[in-house]
């Protein structure tokens, strides 16, 4: 949950509507008329105008003033995708009733609009997120204007917003997924892959998690580590997920973001189809058999950031490399 603190920024009148435009120019020319004329009732009308004007200052000023808000609920977060989440509006005034207030923030889809917010009353408010880049995101700020009461102006108030999100990485489109990952992930994946399930058909690194009983006493003697042992059976069920962070200097950042989005989405469709995925990074190795395990993979991924130097990974002989160099130099690394 993330509440606000003191607004910092600017506070006040943003621009006259055209409204408070005419309204303006006319209680100039009353009051030119008032002086030259000395007529009381055009004197009573310019006060009466004038009053309206700061009347209508002093009712925006507190009502934005008073009201506090607050963030919570929001759903699972993908960069490029809406994230539902609800924006409570408290409005601590003890005097005024506020209308018409827009809520913007570079990290709201829309502008939402609360038509009432009765003095020393909240109101729950469903709202849509939507943040560009993967990462941990702290929210900063949020505005509010209003036209309140009479449009003569809209006013605007900045408050702080404090809370961080992690966003996923931008999955790519279900056209582009399904093009580049129906042949290892769809039927192929099973059919390549025959056998009674008895026999060993690969070996990998330990993860936490395993069952001590697939352990390959023998090479991981001979190897000093855990060595586990997969049947045809398993491994017809599992995949491994290998990323390497390096990032060549020739290489953009936008390609390296490209890589992270079809590593995620490899593994979001791998996981969704009920596979068994392992994803191996330098000193990392995680695995998952569904969504909510595999949300720590995603985190993962969110937060990743480029390396510079080349680390070396072991690569099995299925394994799903995800990199911006190639497979020879890797494998020399």
């Amino acid at each position: 949950m993330t509440r606000t603190s003191p607004s910092f920024a600017f506070n006040g009148v943003v621009r006259l509507t055209r409204i408070g435009t005419t309204y303006v120019v006319f209680t100039i020319v009353i009051g030119f008329a008032a002086l030259n004329t000395g007529n009381n009732a055009l004197y009573v009308a310019l006060t009466f105008m004038l009053g309206c004007l700061l009347l209508s200052g002093v009712a925006s000023k507190g009502g934005l003033k008073h009201l506090g808000i607050e963030a919570s609920g929001i759903d699972q977060a993908w960069a490029g995708r809406p994230a539902y989440g609800v924006l409570r509006v408290t409005n601590h005034s003890l005097i005024w009733n506020v209308r018409d207030v827009v809520i913007t923030s570079d990290d709201l889809s829309d502008p939402v609009l609360l038509p009432l917010i009765a003095k020393r009353a909240s109101l729950d408010m469903p709202v849509a997120f939507l943040f560009q880049r993967r990462g941990i995101v702290r929210l900063k700020s949020i505005d509010l204007y209003t036209r309140y009461p009479f449009g003569f102006f809209l006013k605007k108030r900045r408050a702080r917003l404090s809370g961080e999100i992690v966003v996923f990485p931008r999955l790519l489109p279900e056209e582009t997924a399904r093009e580049r990952f129906r042949p290892i992930i769809g039927e192929q994946l099973t059919a390549n892959r025959p056998g009674p399930g008895t026999e060993i058909h690969s070996f990998r690194e330990y993860v936490r998690g395993d069952s001590m009983r697939h352990v390959y006493w023998k090479k991981s003697a001979s190897l000093g580590r855990w060595i586990m042992k997969q049947t045809d059976l398993e491994a017809a069920h599992a995949i491994h997920i290998v990323l390497d962070p390096y990032k060549p200097h020739d290489a953009s950042s936008d390609e390296f973001e490209e890589m992270i989005s079809a590593a995620a989405t490899f593994l979001f469709h791998a996981v969704r189809r009920g596979l068994n995925v392992m994803l191996s990074l330098p000193r990392v190795t995680l695995q998952a058999s569904d969504p909510d395990g595999a949300n720590s993979m995603f985190r993962l991924l969110a937060t990743i950031e480029p390396s510079y130097e080349p680390v070396y990974q072991t690569i099995d002989r299925d394994s799903i490399v995800f990199s911006l160099r190639g497979i020879r130099e890797y494998a020399s690394a």
